[in-house]
């Protein structure tokens, strides 16, 4: 029988010991998502918003366009791609510095607000831009805010997280500037269940060590400590490695997969992330092409498609859309 998760951390302050789930056996699923990892290399980069992250050279700057580029993670990848460019074509080489001169109400503003996301508008941008300006000049830099919450004797990022979000949540609406839509959606917190999937992103970007894909600029917050960024992809694949029971993908289930995680890595439980997304986000993690994916054997996909479950049509893989029904991509926050 698995050993009994470490205790974690629950909004509120309480503990909980996290629940057994059954899984592949730690030695050969580490061999499974070693090859994985080989597989999704940072020649895939293109396919996630990092890519564009990556090209600033300056730390400084990769942390403030790290920043505005996980909050703005969600959507089709060629969306997200197209509304980065466009806010960063704004904001130039030097990010930072153009942050910290930004008149709300200059021409760089002016610009961000014609830019929109989805159901951000450009009052969110300028908004975001705003909160961006106050924090660095403040603090001098975002991982310095962050560690004003942070907790380093704690098991992972939660209370720290819960602190950052409601820092820049309470920084709209502000009077003469244009008017967020959905500025609050940006910064989603662990005390509301959700499991701030972009947030947790901008953390293992900013902790775990430059490999080619994340970039190591953190020192005061520990890779052990990072919670895994459970979007929709991430998830349905974790419920057939028998991860999670959880039905959707909040904290609590971000916490569950997390500690499974640690089991095949206590030091860095998140490394696999970047490419246990990659399936999802390809296209490739569907019933029909199974055949070949390196998680072949481990994942309960193929049992699934052979018994075909009660409701579920031959062919079909769990967690895919149901006829008639559309699910957004990336949709958790």
């Amino acid at each position: 029988m698995p050993v009994p998760g470490p205790w974690v951390w629950r909004p509120g302050g309480r503990a909980a010991a996290a629940p057994d789930v059954p899984g592949p056996a730690s030695r050969d699923l580490r061999a499974v998502l070693d090859r994985l990892c080989r597989e999704f290399d940072p020649a895939y980069l293109w396919s996630d918003p990092l890519g564009l992250v990556r090209s600033f050279a300056d730390p400084a700057d990769r942390e403030v366009a790290g920043l505005i580029a996980a909050v703005l993670a969600y959507g089709r990848v060629e969306g997200i791609r197209r509304t980065l460019t466009a806010l960063f074509e704004v904001l130039g080489p030097r990010p930072r510095d153009r942050i910290l001169d930004l008149d709300p109400r200059g021409p760089e503003a002016r610009s961000a607000a014609s830019i929109t996301h989805r159901f951000n508008n450009g009052g969110d941008m300028v908004h975001l831009l705003a909160a961006l300006k106050e924090a660095l000049g403040a603090y001098g830099s975002l991982e310095a805010l962050f560690l004003q919450g942070h907790d380093p004797a704690a098991p992972d990022v939660g209370p720290g997280l819960a602190a950052f979000s409601s820092w820049f949540r309470a920084r709209a609406p502000r009077p003469g500037l244009p008017a967020p839509r959905a500025f609050a959606f940006l910064f989603p917190s662990p005390e509301g269940g959700s499991a701030c999937k972009r947030l947790n992103l901008f953390l293992r970007w900013m902790v775990r060590p430059d490999n080619g894909l994340d970039l190591g600029i953190w020192r005061g917050v520990r890779p052990a400590q990072l919670v895994v960024p459970l979007d929709t992809h991430v998830f349905e694949l974790a419920r057939r490695l028998g991860w999670t029971r959880r039905s959707s993908a909040d904290w609590r289930a971000a916490l569950e997969v997390t500690d499974r995680l640690r089991e095949l890595d206590p030091e860095d439980p998140v490394r696999y992330d970047f490419a246990l997304a990659r399936p999802g986000i390809l296209g490739r993690c569907s019933a029909p092409l199974c055949r070949g994916c390196p998680l072949e054997g481990a994942c309960a996909s193929g049992e699934v498609r052979e018994t075909r479950p009660e409701g579920r049509s031959r062919g079909s893989a769990p967690g895919r859309p149901r006829p008639g029904r559309r699910r957004r991509h990336g949709g958790t926050p």
